[in-house]
């Protein structure tokens, strides 16, 4: 569904990410792994048209969506949920949710995306009229998934999705993603958190210092010394 080749990003004349390259395969969840500054969150906001490409491409459904701007990308079905959430916090989580169909119109076509959410967060209904800044960490961070759901993707990009959040959330929000790409939505997740999200994921890609170093099917990766070592040694 996805194809990164061979791509390199800057800020100014610091390469953050070096002819990488990744496949998203439709129907899968694909876990992007890596330390911080690992070059995981700019390699997604280059994905989606907030980044400018200094080299390669990168296609989606066998078209080049390198150069589209972010509203053109996501009307071809990408649709990413931002680390740190960046909800409007004084909207409500209507008003949230609603804004995240922007790009296929904000009318009665928008309702039943916004149904389908509260069926799947029903903490979210319980809460439609209260201001995003009101809502605890998971709720926040259902609010973010639902706010990039109602774009109706194709393919969803999760930039740390549990971080900061309690364990037992963590497992809650990790459950969630499994049932949604159960239903057919293709996933990009970048984490740190390896313990829990490679049983979750089908690939896996390692980054370290803007470059993939490592990857293959993420039942094999759990047992690579490497990624033992540096992301699964301390659990």
């Amino acid at each position: 569904m996805l194809t990164v080749s061979d791509i390199s990003v800057a800020y100014g004349n610091i390469l953050a990410v070096r002819d990488c390259s990744l496949e998203v395969p439709e129907g899968k969840i694909v876990t992007l792994l890596g330390a911080n500054g690992a070059g995981k969150t700019t390699t997604l906001n280059t994905i989606v048209g907030l980044l400018p490409l200094w080299s390669g491409t990168i296609t989606f459904g066998g078209q080049r969506i390198s150069g589209l701007s972010a509203p053109e990308i996501v009307k071809r079905g990408i649709s990413l949920v931002p680390e740190h959430r960046q909800l409007f916090p004084a909207m409500t989580v209507e008003e949230n949710l609603l804004l995240g169909s922007y790009t296929r119109g904000m009318g009665r076509s928008a309702l039943r995306p916004r149904d389908e959410i509260f069926a799947l967060f029903p903490e979210l209904a319980t809460l439609r009229r209260a201001p995003a800044a009101m809502l605890s960490g998971g709720q926040q961070q259902m609010l973010a998934i639902g706010r990039g759901l109602m774009a109706q993707p194709r393919l969803i990009l999760l930039d740390e999705p549990s971080l900061g959040l309690a364990p037992m959330m963590v497992d809650r929000m990790l459950a969630t993603l499994k049932q949604i790409n159960a239903l057919g939505l293709t996933i990009l997740l970048v984490e740190q958190n390896a313990y829990r999200t490679l049983p979750l994921s089908h690939i896996t890609y390692v980054l370290e210092n803007g470059a993939v170093v490592l990857h293959g099917p993420s039942s094999s990766l759990m047992g690579d010394p490497r990624v033992r070592n540096s992301y699964l040694g301390t659990l």
